[in-house]
């Protein structure tokens, strides 16, 4: 069973950076597309990015649209998520998760994701 863990949050100022890391164990990362999602108290979840099995086809929310980066290593089982200029408005929970239900080759934010981790918090303040 794919198991995930996040990391790599926390307390930025406005315009600071973060990457956060999704180690994987369990099963080989190659099978698996990853996406990362985002909850803020009140809110719904919000899809904020994926990419594919192989890594080479990406998709943002346009929230998070050239300001995020996602990328994944899969020899090393790690998934990233670069965050850069990040905004007060970015302050959330964010998750890493997993499907094998997609195409090596792309990836979808609306997809069903059904393995996931526990969260890291990341929270944007002066």
């Amino acid at each position: 069973q794919l198991q995930l863990v996040e990391s790599g949050g926390g307390l930025v100022q406005p315009g600071g950076s973060l990457r956060l890391s999704c180690a994987v164990s369990g099963a080989t990362l190659s099978y698996y597309a990853i996406g990362w999602f985002r909850q803020a108290p009140g809110k719904e979840r919000e899809a904020v990015s994926c990419v594919s099995k192989g890594g080479g086809s990406t998709n943002y929310a346009d929230s998070v649209k050239g300001r995020f980066t996602i990328s994944k290593d899969n020899a090393k089982a790690l998934a990233y998520l670069q965050m850069n200029s990040l905004q007060p408005e970015d302050t959330a929970v964010y998750y890493c998760a997993a499907t094998a239900k997609t195409s090596r080759y792309t990836c979808a934010l609306g997809a069903v994701y059904d393995l996931w981790g526990q969260g890291t918090q990341v929270t944007v303040s002066p």
